[in-house]
């Protein structure tokens, strides 16, 4: 074999080797794009779970009177509007609470309660959405 028989085969190694890199990253980034809509889904089910199983009482106890009513209310009024961004004040107008400054105190305790659960995502300060 000689050298320019070398280079040529050592050419058409690289070429082989450039083409198979290629193909494994697009699957990587396949793969990545796959994981990351599996594990957002994931995060929603756990989130919709939890919820589901705080506003849910247990079979022999008794309801809890408002707590409950207002975190459905809450929850109720952004699966209504999943995109768009409330304030406490609108979204106290929106479900015809009363707009006193301790009404409105008790749902920023809950709308801080649902963010940090996963189910709303706070865009920008005393802003609260749907999380997506």
């Amino acid at each position: 074999m000689n050298i320019t028989e070398l280079l040529t085969n050592l050419q058409a190694r690289h070429v082989a080797a450039n083409t198979r890199t290629d193909e494994l990253r697009d699957q990587i980034a396949h793969l990545t794009a796959a994981l990351a809509e599996a594990e957002t889904r994931l995060v929603d089910l756990d989130t919709t779970w939890k919820v589901i199983a705080e506003l849910t009482p247990p079979e022999n106890a008794p309801a809890p009177p408002e707590s409950t009513t207002a975190y459905q209310a809450i929850v109720g009024a952004f699966n209504q509007h999943p995109d768009q961004v409330f304030r406490v004040r609108e979204l106290h107008d929106l479900l015809g609470m009363p707009t006193d400054d301790p009404a409105l105190n008790v749902t920023r305790s809950r709308l801080g309660r649902l963010t940090r659960q996963g189910f709303l995502t706070q865009p920008g300060r005393g802003r609260y959405q749907k999380r997506t």
